[in-house]
């Protein structure tokens, strides 16, 4: 699933080429892409319309376009969701699910999403902050985030540290890439106990967090396949700066370690034995 920089550089690319049209009709070609807007594709299309897209916005995962109305346009890319931007004469994609074109007859906003995991509503009265996603907690490279707040809270949490991390509600727009990156250059474990964790080692921490975030950003985000794409079908290249996510069986950067695999709330967690032992006691 994407993670804010793959989120991010989807903004940037949107803020870019929709801010400021007006949209002409937006054609839903799948119902399921259209679920969480309870009123149906229908009233969907029919509120788009006429509308001007005044922003693009982000609280995590989730992206959200204002609208003149003070409704919002709620974006999110599921497993494989993707908003591209594509000229009126561009073939439709196979997995083409709603198209929205603009007055201006300009490159049209197409979601394609493979799977369909990912969704597209409209939030009413959303265009500050859609109620849907207001339980979301901000992101680290919000200006508004709170490290003390987030220190306090992680540190009274009785979790593992890596799944603090992926709690969306304490932090948000970290997932399971960028959560393995950032222990890793914090040289902890993730199954370290949250509430043994002291106030510098959390601040180190959160650091490593944003660096990672913020130089995936510029990297474009992390694509292992051809479903993560920015809005012009470009894949990113942070990948290649991995440090620890995907490495198991190859040295480890800073020690030479063989790096290790180890299953993780139904997914893998990877780490130096050396650099990030495991903690002698584990969370109960």
């Amino acid at each position: 699933m994407p993670e804010l920089p793959e989120v991010e550089t989807v903004r940037q690319g949107l803020a870019k080429w929709v801010t400021g049209r007006r949209i002409a009709a937006a054609e839903v070609r799948h119902p399921r892409a259209v679920r969480r807007h309870v009123p149906g594709d229908v009233h969907f299309a029919a509120v788009l319309r006429d509308r001007t897209v005044t922003d693009v916005a982000r609280r995590g995962k989730y992206l959200w376009l204002p609208l003149d109305s003070g409704d919002a346009i709620i974006a999110h890319l599921g497993m494989s969701g993707q908003l591209l931007m594509q000229p009126a004469t561009a073939a439709d994609e196979v997995h083409l699910r709603v198209r929205i074109t603009f007055a201006d007859d300009g490159p049209q906003l197409r979601f394609v999403d493979q799977r369909t995991f990912g969704g597209l509503s409209v939030s009413e009265g959303g265009a500050e902050l859609p109620d849907e996603i207001a339980h979301i907690a901000r992101d680290p490279l919000d200006p508004q985030f709170d490290d003390e707040l987030f220190v306090a809270r992680l540190r009274g949490k009785h979790t593992e540290i890596k799944r603090a991390l992926l709690d969306q509600t304490l932090i948000s727009g970290v997932g399971n890439i960028y959560a393995d990156e950032a222990l890793w250059r914090a040289q902890l474990h993730g199954a370290r106990p949250t509430d043994a964790l002291s106030r510098p080692a959390v601040r180190r921490l959160l650091a490593h967090v944003r660096d990672v975030l913020g130089e995936a950003i510029v990297a474009g985000g992390t694509t292992f396949d051809a479903l993560y794409v920015n809005v012009n079908g470009e894949s990113g290249y942070f990948d290649r700066s991995l440090n620890a996510y995907g490495r198991e069986g190859q040295p480890c950067h800073r020690c030479g370690t063989i790096m290790r695999r180890e299953q993780f709330m139904n997914r893998s967690s990877y780490s130096c034995p050396r650099c990030q032992p495991r903690p002698r006691r584990p969370l109960r």
